[in-house]
């Protein structure tokens, strides 16, 4: 893994022959499959601040998506680079050209069937599985030792795909009840109570949207986090600008190209909303993505990448549970299929890592 990755590839044209340097070539088609990973995050991952917002009536489809795009653009570029350190140094500590380059494209391949299909799955799941199944990978083709995979990082991002939800949903039974008291004792008093929770609703769709920028944006970028600076030698600061801002420009074309299948199973189809439940649902998500991102950075020195979709979903059972104060409000067939595919997103994207890479490095004679 230290001796130096220059490699020339020659390419044959009419003109005559060409050399291109590999490392630049693998670059750019690795930036370009990064965009690409972006572009499905937000086609598959738009749905989590804008779900409520379109399933409750407060906002259409198309106003959901335009203050999704620039406010998860702002939580990118402010804090978007805590999560990238997770992937990019996290579970494997030199990611090579080939290995970030076949990390997005296990996760992208996953993640756009599922956006096709209109189902949520999560997008950090996909990548940390990605970056697992080149990690893997190393070890088979003799790069790495087993040991040197950071399993301490993947235990503690795993711990956070489980208590995620069920923070997500304690937050949204819990606010709720608290929006509930407080609308009713409005309307006692006179208040235009609708317009109140679709301000409350567009507020928490700009805070949610944040915080989904500043913890998915490492998804699609992360991996390109050491790499960058590594071959380009690009200082921190601009590699953390040049990566949100191509990770912020692909989720927003996401959302707007095929965002709408997944908003329309996750606000319509897991249980009924009101603004009242839309608006904890959105605040609850929220909250749990912004903790996720800061505190452990705090703590441990990076962000953890918890699946966003995990959280929105799980708040949405939340508040479909506090709403009709049993389970019989939910849909159980829509939920299980979601849990299904929650399943079965880490084998499939370690499996698609260690292919990919495996068979690019063989195919490069590396």
């Amino acid at each position: 893994m230290d001796k130096p990755f220059i490699l020339y590839i020659r390419i044959y044209m009419i003109t005559g022959a060409k050399v291109i340097d590999t490392t630049l070539l693998l670059l750019l088609i690795g930036y370009t499959a990064s965009f690409f990973m972006a572009w499905n995050i937000g086609a598959n991952d738009a749905s989590n601040p804008t779900d409520t917002a379109v399933g409750s009536g407060a906002l259409t489809i198309k106003q959901a998506l335009i203050l999704f795009s620039i406010f998860a653009g702002v939580g990118a570029l402010f804090q978007g680079w805590m999560v990238m350190k997770t992937f990019g140094k996290g579970v494997v500590s030199d990611v090579d050209l080939i290995g970030a380059l076949s990390a997005v494209a296990a996760a992208g391949t996953w993640v756009i069937i599922a956006s096709w299909k209109g189902i949520p799955v999560s997008t950090s799941q996909s990548v940390a599985g990605g970056v697992l199944g080149i990690g893997l990978a190393y070890v088979f083709l003799g790069k790495i030792g087993l040991n040197d995979i950071h399993w301490s990082v993947v235990y503690k991002i795993l711990l956070s795909w489980v208590t995620s939800p069920i923070l997500s949903i304690l937050f949204a039974i819990i606010l709720f009840h608290v929006l509930a008291l407080m609308t009713y004792n409005l309307e006692k008093k006179g208040f235009n109570v609708r317009r109140f929770l679709k301000v409350l609703l567009i507020i928490s769709l700009i805070f949610s949207a944040y915080s989904f920028g500043a913890n998915d944006v490492g998804n699609a970028t992360g991996v390109y986090y050491i790499v960058t600076s590594k071959y380009l030698g690009l200082p921190n600061t601009s590699t953390r600008i040049f990566l949100a801002l191509l990770g912020s420009i692909g989720i927003a074309l996401g959302g707007f190209t095929l965002g709408k299948r997944v908003i329309v199973t996750v606000g319509y189809r897991i249980t009924r909303l009101d603004l009242v439940a839309g608006a904890a649902a959105e605040y609850a998500n929220a909250l749990t993505v912004w903790l996720f991102t800061t505190i452990p950075y705090q703590l441990f020195g990076y962000g953890m990448p918890i699946s966003t979709t995990h959280a929105s979903v799980s708040a949405i059972i939340g508040v479909g549970i506090a709403k009709n104060k049993n389970l019989s409000g939910i849909n159980w067939k829509i939920v299980l299929i979601i849990f299904a595919s929650w399943l079965f997103t880490l084998p499939i994207t370690i499996s698609l890592g260690f292919i990919y890479y495996t068979l690019i490095n063989g195919f490069l004679h590396i």
